[in-house]
């Protein structure tokens, strides 16, 4: 390998890892398992719009489980995650399973819109702004995801990129969790 190409496999290198880091202070979740149903604590609502100008609230979304993802079109570790997301919601949404996109670009649907449509992401993606950030704590990394079980409550936090696996882990252990379970069966039986 010569010393030019040699050099811009590292500096490509260089710059993805600069990328990855300047998205998040944190690289490790905050917690990898599903908190124990007495610690899940109400995930505060919003009312944001999402691309095609209708409200979204996170109370409409009561009864699913529900990945809300806070996440922005530059975030490098988010660009990682996004196609994750689109295959969970492929995957689990017959499950009673939703993804819910806030976007915390700061050039609002001119950065946001054109990128959904590129990538084509299947789920609702909303603009966020910082007093829904606030709600949550402060967004103080992207991208920062919580998991909330069927009730509203957060079950996982992650701050920064975590592994597809964990992800899917939580989700399932949700979806198959006996109280979520015992809901499908009486919402399946209040249908009939």
């Amino acid at each position: 390998m010569s010393f030019t190409r040699l050099s811009a496999v590292a500096f490509t290198a260089l710059a993805l890892l600069l990328t990855n880091s300047a998205c998040n202070n944190h690289t490790q979740p905050v917690r990898k398992a599903v908190r124990n149903d007495k610690e899940r604590k109400v995930a505060p609502d919003f009312t944001l719009k999402d691309a095609n100008g209708k409200t979204v609230t996170l109370s409409e979304y009561k009864g699913k489980v529900v990945l809300l993802n806070f996440w922005a079109t530059w975030c490098g570790p988010c660009k990682i995650e996004i196609p994750w997301f689109m295959e969970f919601e492929q995957q689990y949404k017959d499950r009673g399973f939703a993804v819910l996109g806030v976007s915390m670009d700061q050039d609002g649907w001119d950065a946001v819109k054109p990128y959904v449509e590129e990538k084509k992401i299947n789920y609702r993606v909303a603009l966020g702004n910082d007093s829904v950030g606030d709600l949550y704590g402060g967004i103080e990394s992207l991208p920062t995801t919580f998991i909330l079980d069927r009730d509203g409550r957060v079950a996982a936090t992650h701050l920064g990129l975590v592994d597809k696996s964990d992800y899917r882990n939580e989700i399932l252990q949700l979806l198959d969790s006996r109280a979520d379970r015992g809901r499908d069966v009486h919402a399946a039986a209040g249908a009939n």
